[in-house]
């Protein structure tokens, strides 16, 4: 599914505009950026959690060259399902 496809599905749900739906959807979606950024942590009841985690500095190798590279720390967006989600997935 597509960002358009699901804007499209949220506005039938809703009885509302393509354009309102839209307008929901990145409001959601930008308040998620924004919790993550400043608390690391978003948990939706039933449906999962999102958390912020650092990835330590490793040493990894160019594929092509053989050589051995520093890869830098970084953080990742890691999802952990919730159980309503996942049993309705089965």
């Amino acid at each position: 599914m597509t960002k358009a496809e699901l804007v499209a599905q949220l506005a039938e749900q809703i009885g509302s505009s393509k354009a309102a739906a839209e307008k929901t959807l990145e409001a959601f979606l930008a308040s998620i950026e924004e919790t993550l950024a400043k608390e690391g942590k978003l948990t939706l009841t039933g449906f999962g959690t999102f958390l912020v985690e650092t990835r330590q500095a490793r040493k990894g190798r160019n594929p092509r060259t053989g050589e051995v590279i520093e890869i830098p720390a970084s953080k990742v967006v890691k999802f952990r399902v919730g159980k309503t989600l996942k049993d309705s997935v089965q």
